[in-house]
């Protein structure tokens, strides 16, 4: 065990639950109708709780358990046979245990933005509980964990380069995100503002902050590359935020916080999968793609899709995921037999586990919460509480 390795990983630990809990309720709770705002928060913290309980009981086992192909097993269920001795690496299992488990949390916490102020609370749970142990603990082992898809795999030598989550994480979600949204249908209100736009900022902010945990800590060490990621990270996120904003100022003639805020997101998602394996310039041609590509696929759905993604969780993790995870075969720092290759396999596997899973578990509880629900507002409708004491 290294002891500035593990301190570091604790850190990371503590930042990555804090882009879920509370950043992401927050940047997601800002965008929606004032009478939806709790059941934002809601669904992020149950989550969290619901996906903390299931990686212990076999999640972890499933993405690192043992060398399968596509599994790794329930061997390593309730953290059997892991004690205090336990390494991964330099690390104490238990950290690493941990350290992963709020990536389990913050990827499903993904989706929820996607299908906001019309869904059944009792579907969010079942299903996101189901999606992280039967699709995306798979696809962590397929990438992460000794899969077909790592080094040595189908791929040969040199597997899918995907340093903390472009395919694992964002790509996952992002599509997982597009499908629930097409069979839940559009809100009835689909061009509401968002209720709080100062909220979505100190959100954003949260996330940026958070994601120096995310990126740099998947070095799993205190070293150079986590440095490196922390910072290319970091330029990204603020390319994109001026390039986000310069391209709505461009189209519309101002630019929006919302817009600005976005942006960063973006150049997160998009820096994601590269941030191990990439310079500072290259952050930077990364972030500043990354703010104009993302808002034009935000665009395209908003404009020419039929499908309500309500808070744009394809247009910009799985966009950006993507075009982030291609990025690393442009900058040679992969191959794009591999690249594509994941992001092909890892599309595939989401799109029919995602969909499969839908279906049965709309056969178990209503996918939809019904007309009378949707117009008031699922605070005081599902939850009995309001955010604020007025109408809105």
């Amino acid at each position: 065990m290294n002891a500035a390795d593990t301190a570091f990983i604790l850190i990371a630990t503590a930042l990555v639950l804090f882009m879920t809990l509370p950043g992401l309720a927050l940047f997601y709770g800002g965008l929606v109708r004032a009478r939806n705002v709790l059941s934002v928060f809601m669904h992020c913290f149950a989550i969290a709780a619901l996906m903390s309980v299931l990686w212990l009981v076999a999640g972890y086992s499933i993405a690192f358990g043992g060398d399968g192909a596509l599994w790794g097993g329930i061997g390593k269920r309730f953290l059997n046979g892991v004690t205090l001795d336990s390494l991964k690496g330099s690390l104490p299992e238990m950290a690493f245990f941990s350290y992963q488990m709020t990536f389990a949390i913050i990827t499903p916490a993904l989706i929820v933005g996607a299908y906001v102020e019309r869904i059944s609370f009792g579907f969010v749970l079942l299903f996101s509980g189901l999606w992280m142990l039967l699709v995306y603990a798979p696809v962590v082992h397929m990438i992460w964990g000794g899969g077909f898809l790592a080094d040595g795999g189908i791929f040969g030598a040199v597997g899918v380069h995907d340093f903390a989550g472009g395919i694992v994480v964002h790509e996952t979600a992002g599509l997982a995100a597009l499908l629930v949204a097409w069979e839940l249908g559009p809100r009835k209100h689909k061009t509401t503002p968002p209720h709080s736009p100062g909220m979505v900022m100190m959100g954003a902010g949260m996330l940026w902050v958070g994601w120096f945990g995310f990126n740099g800590g998947s070095a799993l060490a205190a070293n150079g590359q986590a440095a490196m990621a922390i910072t290319v990270t970091h330029i990204s996120a603020a390319a994109a935020s001026l390039t986000w904003a310069a391209w709505e100022r461009i189209k519309f003639g101002r630019a929006s916080l919302v817009g600005l805020v976005t942006g960063t997101i973006a150049g997160l998602a998009s820096i994601t999968p590269a941030s191990g394996y990439v310079g500072p310039v290259s952050a930077l041609l990364i972030g500043s793609i990354a703010g104009v590509l993302c808002q034009e696929a935000v665009m395209l759905m908003k404009n020419h899709s039929k499908i309500d993604d309500t808070l744009d969780v394809f247009a910009v993790h799985g966009v950006g995921g993507i075009f982030g995870t291609l990025m690393v075969a442009l900058l040679g720092a992969g191959t794009w037999a591999a690249q594509l290759g994941g992001l092909a396999v890892v599309g595939l596997w989401t799109v029919v586990g995602s969909y499969v899973l839908i279906k049965l578990c709309a056969l178990v509880t209503p996918l939809r919460v019904d007309v009378e629900t949707e117009v008031n507002g699922l605070d005081l409708s599902a939850h009995g509480e309001r955010a604020y004491e007025m109408n809105s």
